[in-house]
């Protein structure tokens, strides 16, 4: 065997070659430090900031599956700036972009209100915005939008403060809007007057096992639901935090949710 050839063999690599980074990784990396830049700049309470920083990351990141929570507490920022305008627009185009997330929509419906609501009679799609938002399909956006123009004393506001008589976290307000604006309360139904019942069909038995539970104890569901079922229920945009409120404010009859795991179906109905 000749020195040179010997040479060329100890030169030659011994291991496999190395293996570059993938791209797509190292932007997804970029992606997660950009937002937990936004997300510690907000919990600062460095709105102006953390706005910026969540621009960078959907500019930067499109296709990253957590951009609509990007884009979620962009809008959040902007209202906490007190950019009424730039927030609800904000919140317009998360709804509008991402109408699959139904747990943060309905906070982002609910936020925009509080934005509109600041500026009635400033900027021109204020009030109709909130007008809009009387037909929305959850009663408590109803009524936070009937809220918000009860303090102008539109008396478009009238039905849906008559509505939020029977939601207990806002019973209150609404009884106390009417009042100002001259028009007499009507008594809300008591929830206690009304209850739930829960049925439970385990897969491969004949039998359903039957629970009656007072309305007040409505946020007991979620004891009678296994960890799927719970995580099913959230991803169909049910608040079982806010059950009571939703059943009172719901016909008798109505199916409050229904939800299946497999190895059970366990359906909520207001009796």
């Amino acid at each position: 065997m000749s020195l040179a050839f010997t040479l060329a063999l100890l030169a030659a690599p011994t291991g496999p070659a190395p293996v570059e980074p993938a791209p797509m990784l190292e932007l997804a990396d970029k992606g997660e430090v950009a937002l937990r830049e936004a997300k510690a700049l907000r919990y600062a309470q460095q709105w102006f900031e953390a706005c910026a920083a969540y621009r960078r990351f959907l500019a930067a990141n499109p296709a990253s599956p957590r951009v609509p929570e990007a884009r979620f507490w962009l809008a959040a920022s902007l209202e906490s700036d007190q950019r009424w305008d730039e927030a609800a627009d904000a919140y317009t185009e998360f709804l509008a972009r991402h109408p699959d997330q139904r747990q943060l929509g309905k906070e982002a419906r609910l936020n925009r209100i509080r934005c509109w609501g600041m500026r009635q009679g400033q900027a021109p799609t204020a009030t109709p915005g909130l007008l809009s938002a009387l037909q929305d399909p959850a009663v408590e956006v109803q009524v936070a939008a009937a809220l918000q123009l009860a303090k102008t004393g539109d008396a478009r506001a009238v039905a849906g403060l008559r509505k939020g008589l029977a939601l207990p976290s806002c019973a209150g307000a609404c009884s106390m809007a009417l009042i100002g604006m001259g028009v007499k309360p009507e008594p809300a139904v008591p929830a206690q007057a009304r209850f739930l019942v829960i049925r439970i069909k385990e897969a491969g038995k004949p039998d359903t096992i039957t629970i009656r539970l007072a309305l007040a104890l409505a946020r007991a569901v979620g004891n009678y639901l296994s960890d799927a079922q719970i995580l099913e229920a959230r991803k169909k945009g049910i608040d079982l935090d806010g059950l009571t409120d939703q059943a009172a404010s719901m016909p008798k009859g109505s199916v409050l949710l229904s939800v299946d795991d497999g190895k059970s179906n366990v359906q909520v109905t207001v009796e």
